[in-house]
């Protein structure tokens, strides 16, 4: 049977499985509208991309009502990563943190080391980091090994819309640590995507692009939310494993033979 237990994200249960960004709407009414569609439980805030915005940013994050999630997008090495998220420990006064720590300028991939390097220094400083990580099992274990307890594996590079690139790969790590929070970050693009992701046992999804660059970010917003309510209670109900072979619906017995 599936594992239907929500999913503790250090001492908090998310009311839903929905992350969204706060980055590239069309304006902060925008935002504010399409958050509200989505019912996501918690925002994402870069601290590099978003405090030029002013006061009136902050108090439309403030009045979502949801939990704040800094990020340190932007940062390409460790070093930046960690002052990055001790500004946003003090700004926003939470110890969350999203850990992202670029190694690649056209993929925008997590360098494995950097992130390693920061998210050691962060747990030890009292953060509770959520890792951007990709799908490797060795990295994983060294981030939980580090203090993480929460992963972040990508679904595609951030900004593409692709989806789940490796359905494998993440099916495998979401397998090899079952009892870990695991959201899937970054690369999606339709409500679909999502719904897989939850499908195959994940606890949250988080996007930003697929909403806010939408055409209506609002309906879109809504589209996503819907989706990973169906994935999860897809999830939930213990689905059909996939075989080779056809098997007919309707039973042999009753039939009429001529």
């Amino acid at each position: 049977m599936a594992d239907t237990a929500a999913r503790d994200f250090y001492g908090a249960t998310l009311d839903t499985p929905l992350m969204l960004g706060t980055a590239q709407y069309p304006s902060p009414a925008v935002l504010e509208a399409a958050f509200r569609a989505s019912g996501a439980s918690v925002a994402t805030v870069s601290l590099r991309r978003e405090a030029g915005q002013g006061q009136a940013f902050w108090e439309i994050i403030r009045g979502l009502g949801v939990r704040v999630l800094p990020n340190t997008a932007g940062c390409h090495s460790a070093g930046e990563a960690i002052t990055t998220a001790r500004m946003a420990r003090e700004l926003f006064d939470t110890p969350w943190i999203k850990l992202e720590v670029i190694g690649h300028a056209d993929t925008l991939q997590p360098d494995p080391f950097g992130l390693l390097e920061a998210a050691e220094v962060l747990a030890a400083e009292g953060f509770e980091v959520f890792a951007y990580t990709t799908e490797d099992q060795v990295l994983a274990a060294r981030l939980l090994d580090a203090g993480c307890r929460v992963l972040m594996p990508w679904g595609a590079p951030i900004g593409t819309g692709l989806g789940l690139n490796n359905p494998y790969g993440l099916r495998c790590l979401r397998a090899a640590f079952p009892a870990i929070p695991m959201v899937i970050d970054a690369g999606l693009g339709l409500p679909s995507h999502a719904a897989q992701a939850m499908e195959m046992g994940f606890d949250a999804v988080l996007l930003n692009t697929a909403v806010a660059q939408a055409g209506d970010p609002v309906a879109m917003a809504r589209a996503f939310a819907l989706a990973v309510e169906a994935g999860r209670l897809a999830h939930m109900a213990d689905p059909m494993a996939p075989r080779e072979m056809a098997a007919p619906s309707t039973p042999l017995p009753g039939k009429a033979w001529l």
